[in-house]
């Protein structure tokens, strides 16, 4: 993919109405007449089926779980749970929705949901594409109180990622408003490093429940680290009983 200075493309005019939305950040325009159902545009799912298929092939002519394992960047467990499956499940229905994303977790497939998430409504590739360069842990998605959070995307000068003051508010409404018509919304993304959490997907969602009043929010979180899974763990355990822990 090539990168071109916007100041090099667009009109003056057009190019401050975009520095509205994102700016000092890398994004991708689909070229004319792109569109896709999701399940093209990303092709995880059709990688994960050929991913698959092809593990299965290498453990009939002998490969141990061992060398799947270091072959494929796959945890033991999750090469035995592809291999020992003697046929793939029927593909799960994936919708930018809470109840979807449980869905996947039931059958051990959250990091499907999240690729596909991200491909699609989330739009974020690159966050994908970082996710997939290690094993991680993906717990959830999982109900933790609002309060454990805090966001890094916003109008205020302390933050991260900084956005519109004026375009702030008014998508912050408007949620708020999807929120009170269908509570049904994508869990939160979050990344557990260093002792604390880092918001990486909801940032506008998380302000709008709190702005509603909402005690608990639905998160999905992610750990690199074993050592920080089991500080997850010792900490925030209690909130992650039964729920889905994918490595």
């Amino acid at each position: 993919m090539n990168y071109r200075n916007a100041w090099d493309i667009f009109p003056e005019n057009l190019l401050k109405q975009i520095q509205r939305y994102v700016s000092g950040e890398t994004i991708y325009i689909p070229a004319k007449n792109e569109k896709k159902a999701w399940g093209e545009s990303s092709g995880y799912r059709a990688y994960l089926a050929k991913r698959n298929q092809s593990m299965k092939e290498d453990f009939a002519v002998g490969q141990t779980i061992e060398q799947l394992s270091e072959k494929y960047c796959l945890s033991v467990d999750s090469v035995k749970h592809i291999v020992y499956t003697k046929q793939e499940r029927t593909m799960l229905n994936y919708n930018k929705t809470l109840s979807s994303a449980l869905s996947f977790a039931k059958e051990n497939k959250i990091d499907e949901w999240i690729h596909t998430y991200l491909h699609d409504a989330g739009k974020n590739i690159p966050f994908s594409d970082g996710l997939k360069l290690f094993e991680r842990y993906y717990i959830g998605p999982i109900k933790m109180p609002t309060d454990m959070f805090e966001r890094n995307t916003g109008p205020e000068e302390d933050m991260k990622y900084k956005i519109d003051k004026d375009w702030w508010p008014i998508h912050v409404a408007a949620l708020e408003d999807s929120i009170k018509k269908d509570p049904d919304m994508p869990p939160l993304i979050a990344h557990y490093v260093e002792h604390g959490f880092e918001m990486n997907d909801g940032n506008t969602r998380l302000q709008a429940y709190k702005n509603l009043g909402v005690q608990e929010v639905n998160i999905i979180i992610w750990i690199t680290e074993q050592e920080e899974y089991e500080e997850f763990m010792s900490r925030y355990g209690k909130y992650a009983e039964g729920a889905a822990v994918i490595n």
